[in-house]
């Protein structure tokens, strides 16, 4: 009989091929130098070990991998739970306006290219194994029994042409076609906002500088322009990425101040109140328990929905990265 030992977790073989584990204690600390005095008392006894044993030590070798690891801090401790035992999926994608926009930066993009369009059913196709019984996209609720209508006529005519498509007539639209959902919404709020204002002694006068020499360094290492369409829609996908467009259209505003003002804040306020109103408009659509819900809207709204959704308990975010693969 060969007995190894390690901290608390210990090992027992004998000729009959039997193996005893006993775990001692709830911290576990593995040393490989304690795991190669193993593979040597297995080599004392390898004249005697069958097939059998080989099999059972690969055995306890995933196992001990498996069951290592260093005890959590308190902090890293889940001690509430958050969501609802009934939560509702929601798969929230970013994407860059496809076809006209107001916004003030754009992404060059033919919507009515034949290959452009072929790219956006591919997209489509990943995203539908989501399988969502309701859209929602990123237009105002007034509009939503017209809509409404265009959906159906498009879940009966799927070659349907429209003149000025964009996102949610060319992938929104096609995502729920494929995965049968009945049901769109639009959830977005109007409330402009002064994103490049700038005022006469603003106290804090390097910050927002250096932040736009740091983006210049990120963009050259992670081009929008001249990659591949579904690289691109990664990319406005990437959580660093949704997080910077945060910074751009809101928290730099917080910089930009003159003293004992909120010149900034004050305009970034307006953004977040938009995207508030935005999640109000969102609660108000009627679920049911089965329910599954797609949202596709612009990088940005998508990333402050990224934060809104993970603390909400009603919803229960899905892996974006697990349908774009």
């Amino acid at each position: 009989t060969a007995v190894w030992q390690n901290g608390g977790f210990s090992a027992k073989f004998n000729s009959s091929s039997s193996i005893e584990l006993l775990c001692k204690t709830e911290h576990l600390h593995f040393n490989f130098r304690h795991f190669a005095k193993l593979q040597t008392v297995i080599c004392d006894y390898k004249n005697k070990t069958s097939i059998k044993m080989k099999v059972l030590l690969l055995f306890l070798t995933f196992i001990t991998i498996n069951i290592y690891g260093q005890k959590k801090s308190y902090d890293q401790k889940i001690i509430y739970k958050t969501k609802f035992d009934d939560a509702i999926p929601v798969l929230n994608v970013g994407t860059f306006h496809m076809g006209e926009t107001s916004d003030e930066q754009s992404t060059e993009f033919d919507e009515l290219d034949k290959k452009n369009q072929l790219e956006i059913k591919k997209l489509a196709k990943l995203l539908a194994e989501f399988k969502p019984t309701i859209i929602v996209i990123e237009d105002v609720p007034k509009n939503d029994s017209l809509r409404q209508f265009s959906y159906s006529e498009y879940i009966k005519n799927p070659k349907k042409k429209f003149q000025k498509p964009d996102e949610r007539e060319l992938l929104a639209y096609e995502v729920g076609r494929l995965s049968g959902a009945k049901k769109i919404y639009g959830i977005d709020f109007k409330e402009s906002y002064n994103y490049n204002i700038s005022v006469k002694n603003n106290v804090d006068k390097t910050t927002v500088d250096k932040y736009w020499k740091l983006l210049d360094e990120n963009e050259t290492k992670n081009p929008e322009k001249g990659i591949p369409f579904y690289d691109l829609f990664k990319l406005n996908n990437h959580p660093q990425y949704l997080e910077s467009l945060i910074n751009i259209n809101a928290d730099l505003l917080t910089y930009i101040s003159s003293k004992n003002n909120s010149e900034g804040a004050d305009e970034a306020a307006k953004f977040y109140h938009r995207n508030l109103v935005m999640l109000s408009n969102l609660n108000q659509i009627p679920v049911e328990k089965n329910d599954r819900i797609f949202i596709l809207m612009g990088g940005t709204h998508t990333a402050f929905f990224m934060d809104f959704l993970k603390r909400s308990p009603k919803y229960i975010l899905e892996n974006t990265f697990d349908y774009l693969k």
